[in-house]
């Protein structure tokens, strides 16, 4: 599917998209309306370099949900692929280190549907075996922050 033709969900940040750290600042500052906490049940958060990768597993991932800009139409298939770009995520390519998935986060409204990157298969695997789990599940308590 080309990003115009994706569903139009929400994204939901655990690492350096958040708000306050660098790639919000790059990249989803002035295209949101509106971020909000929120978690992902059902996820683990691993250190990588420099950035986090969440993995499903038995914890909670805690983030932030961000609603894109929706005031031109053409600003989210823009946004979808710049992210895409980001997270050197292309649709079916067998070396991505992340894969997008829709998964339900929780907030204080409730469950909401959102675009994740979660580590890719291969990624996935090599983290599990030799991984560094972040406690709590929260990027920015990691030591060092």
């Amino acid at each position: 599917m080309r990003p115009s033709d994706e569903p139009r969900l929400p994204f939901f940040v655990y690492g350096t998209l958040r708000p306050g750290e660098d790639n919000h600042l790059r990249f989803l500052a002035g295209r949101t309306t509106a971020a909000e906490p929120a978690s992902w049940a059902g996820a683990v958060l691993y250190e990588g370099p420099g950035y986090p990768y969440a993995i499903e597993g038995d914890g909670t991932v805690r983030g932030d949900l961000v609603t894109p800009d929706s005031a031109d139409p053409e600003a989210y298939p823009r946004l979808l692929a710049l992210l895409d770009r980001l997270e050197d995520y292309v649709p079916g390519d067998p070396h991505n280190d992340y894969e997008r998935v829709a998964v339900a986060v929780e907030t204080a409204a409730g469950p909401v549907r959102a675009w994740v990157y979660v580590a890719a298969p291969a990624v996935a695997a090599r983290l599990r075996a030799r991984g560094r789990v972040l406690p709590g599940g929260d990027w920015l308590t990691r030591a060092g922050s």
